[in-house]
């Protein structure tokens, strides 16, 4: 039931938060600041960062959420959420990680399946 409420919360909370249109191979005009967005680099991965292909990833808001999840990770220093490769890249604090069972709890509990998890050597 805690998980019901917490995931009914942050879906609440993402809904009320603005969205910022990315790089979505639509022609649109945003002042130069979507291709801007949408040209920014994949991160940095480093021995032991891992990168999780997920079912389930189809919207922003999807991005959105998984953001949300693992930004209140001690361990995780940044993450990437890609929709059209539906990979998640998540980058490790130094002498800091999360176990593959730890990565698969948090995205299932946020509703998407797993598909794989491989890490950077």
């Amino acid at each position: 039931m805690k998980k019901l409420i917490l995931l009914t919360t942050v879906l609440t909370l993402s809904f009320s938060l603005p969205v910022y249109a990315m790089n979505d191979g639509h022609d649109h005009d945003h002042g130069g600041e979507a291709a801007e967005m949408g040209e920014k680099a994949a991160l940095d991965l480093k021995s032991g960062d891992a990168k999780v292909a997920v079912n389930g990833l189809v919207c922003d808001f999807c991005a959105r959420a998984l953001e949300k999840v693992f930004g209140k990770q001690e361990a995780v220093n940044a993450i990437d959420v890609n929709l059209d490769t539906k990979i998640i890249s998540v980058s490790f604090n130094d002498g800091q990680t999360l176990d593959d069972e730890a990565l698969t709890g948090l995205i299932t509990d946020a509703g998407y399946n797993v598909e794989s998890i491989d890490r950077v050597e």
